[in-house]
């Protein structure tokens, strides 16, 4: 695993991969994932979670993005969002869950500019920036689901029974 890490970093200076090359691996019981430039992470998350009929996940990551944050107004019951572009994601935790059928994430990151200034919280979306996005999936040996709260105006991960 250690030389996927190491071969994964060196790519950060190489030109981007065709969207034909795949974006994962397996390696053991987890996913290992390189996004690069362009890439939409929470589309090849869900997507890695259809095709490898992923029933629960939680994820991690860093790397290069534009991300969209949101942070939750209870009064509102709605999303405050804020963009940041050409950040560092310094830490990406988030799980994969399924609801009504199709595979939900919920993540957290939090991203660093050029002037080393830190902001984060929920991530409603994660585009890849220069350079690549590294994720680990590892697969949950119970299936989850999310499902809407109205109480609390969210969806929110149902443990199973």
């Amino acid at each position: 695993m250690k030389l996927f890490w190491l071969a994964a970093l060196l790519t950060l200076g190489c030109p981007a991969q065709p969207s034909s090359t795949r974006k994962y691996a397996k390696s053991g019981d987890r996913y290992l994932m390189v996004l690069r430039e362009g890439d939409d992470a929470f589309a090849q998350l869900r997507q890695l979670a259809i095709d490898e009929k992923i029933q629960g996940a939680t994820f991690e990551g860093f790397g290069f993005g534009h991300a969209k944050f949101g942070y939750f107004d209870q009064q509102k019951k709605a999303y405050d969002e804020r963009e940041v572009r050409d950040v560092e994601i310094a830490s990406l935790r988030g799980s994969i869950a399924w609801q009504s059928g199709a595979p939900s994430l919920h993540a957290h990151a939090v991203a660093t500019d050029r002037g080393f200034a830190a902001q984060g919280g929920h991530l409603l979306g994660l585009q890849v920036g220069k350079g690549s996005l590294e994720v680990e999936v590892t697969p949950q040996a119970l299936p989850l689901e999310r499902a809407r709260d109205e109480e609390l105006g969210a969806n929110v991960l149902v443990l199973p029974r």
